[in-house]
C-alpha cells in the first residue's frame, strides 16, 4: 500500500501540490477565491477542503491535509448507526414507514432525550442505509417505495422556489476511482431540452468506454418518469457497469434515493453551475444535437428513435478510444470483468 505521500489521485481530486498551494495561500492571508484561481479551481473546492481537511486546531497544512484525504479513500469503517443493533433497527422501521431521514433524526432527539448513542444525522442514514444497505435490507426498503406511498406523483415542473433535491451527496464525496476513467462502472447524465424546455431526452455515458444510453422522458423534468427510466437503464446492464452516476443539479433527480434502492448505484450531484465536472456527457450531448436539433420538439421521438440514434452514436469510432467504437470499448471492459 503506498503511502499518503507518494498518493496522487489523478483526475480532478486536489493533488499534493494543489494543498501546499491553499497553505501557502492561507498563511499569506490570500482569498479563497485568489487561491482557486492559483490552481484553477472554484473557491467552493477550496472551502470544502480547508473545512475538511484542517488540523483541531483550526489551522490547514498540505501533509496532514493530504493524508487525510488518502485516508478517506480507504475501506470506509463501519459508520455509527451500522454499528449499533437498536438504532438500526428503530431507523429502518421508520423508513419502512416511510418516514424521511430528517424525522427519523429529529424524532430520536425527543424519543432518547437522555441516550447519545441513539443518536444520527439525516445525512449518516443517508449513507448507511440508502447507499450502503444490501441485499434483504434492499428488498425490504425497494419493496416499501413500490407501494406508491412514497412521495406525492408530482404535477408538471418542479416551481424555482422547490429547487432542492433531498439528501443529495456531492461529487466531492464521489469515490476517487471514478476520476481517472481507470475502473469502468462510473456513468455521467444530464438532459438535453426541446424547445421552451417543454420537452426532454435523458443521456447517459460510462466515462471509460463513452458508451452512450438515452432516456425516454413523457414529459420534461419528470420526476417519476426519470426515475423509471432511469432504474430501467440501470437494470439494462451488466452488474460490473452499474457503479455511479454522476448527474448536473436538476430537480428531475429529486427520486435519486429511490432509483439507488432499486439499483445499487450511487448517485452524486455536481456542483452548481460546474458543467466541466461532467466532461463526457457535455461532450456527447453536443454530437446528439446532430440528431436531436435545438429548438425542436423532442417529444415526437419514440424509444426506437432513441435506440437508433443510441446505436448510431456508439458505433462510431472514437480517437479517444484508439478509433474503436464505444459499443466495442464496452463491451471488451464487462469481457474483461467477468
Amino acid at each position: 500500500m503506498r503511502r499518503a505521500p507518494d498518493w496522487d489521485p489523478g483526475g480532478r481530486a486536489l493533488s499534493r501540490d494543489d494543498r501546499e498551494e491553499i497553505a501557502i495561500g492561507l498563511e499569506h492571508g490570500r482569498s479563497l477565491t485568489e487561491i482557486g484561481r492559483r490552481i484553477g479551481r472554484d473557491r467552493s473546492v477550496i472551502c470544502r477542503e480547508v473545512a475538511r481537511n484542517r488540523n483541531r486546531d483550526g489551522s490547514y497544512r498540505a501533509g496532514s491535509a493530504h493524508r487525510r484525504a488518502w485516508e478517506r479513500t480507504l475501506r470506509p469503517k463501519e459508520s455509527v448507526l451500522m454499528g449499533n443493533a437498536e438504532l438500526f433497527e428503530w431507523v429502518v422501521g421508520k423508513l419502512l414507514a416511510l418516514w424521511s431521514p430528517q424525522q427519523i433524526s429529529a424524532t430520536l432527539k425527543v424519543e432518547f432525550p437522555d441516550r447519545e448513542e441513539m443518536r444520527v444525522s439525516h445525512e449518516t442514514i443517508y449513507q448507511a442505509v440508502y447507499v450502503q444497505a444490501r441485499g434483504e435490507l434492499r428488498r425490504q426498503l425497494a419493496a416499501a417505495l413500490r407501494t406508491g406511498r412514497a412521495a406525492r406523483k408530482p404535477q408538471g415542473r418542479v416551481p424555482s422556489k422547490a429547487r432542492h433535491i433531498p439528501d443529495k451527496i456531492l461529487i466531492s464525496e464521489r469515490p476517487a476511482e471514478a476520476d481517472d476513467r481507470a475502473v469502468p462502472g462510473h456513468w455521467e447524465g444530464d438532459l438535453i431540452m426541446g424547445t421552451r424546455n417543454q420537452s426532454a431526452i435523458g443521456t447517459l455515458v460510462e466515462r471509460t468506454s463513452r458508451h452512450v444510453l438515452l432516456l425516454h422522458l413523457p414529459k420534461a423534468r419528470d420526476i417519476v418518469g426519470m426515475r423509471d427510466a432511469m432504474i430501467e437503464a440501470m437494470h439494462s446492464l451488466p452488474e460490473v457497469m452499474r457503479k455511479t452516476v454522476t448527474w448536473d443539479q436538476g430537480t428531475e433527480m429529486r427520486a435519486h434515493a429511490q432509483i439507488t434502492l432499486a439499483t445499487d448505484v450511487a448517485i452524486y450531484f455536481c456542483d452548481p453551475h460546474s458543467p466541466w465536472q461532467r466532461g463526457s456527457n457535455e461532450n456527447t450531448n453536443g454530437l446528439l444535437r446532430q440528431y436531436f436539433p435545438k429548438s425542436t420538439d423532442l417529444s415526437v421521438h419514440t424509444p426506437r428513435d432513441l435506440r437508433r440514434v443510441q446505436d448510431s452514436l456508439n458505433g462510431r469510432p472514437r480517437q479517444t478510444l484508439g478509433w474503436r467504437t464505444p459499443t466495442q470499448a464496452f463491451n471488451e471492459l464487462v469481457a474483461s470483468a467477468t
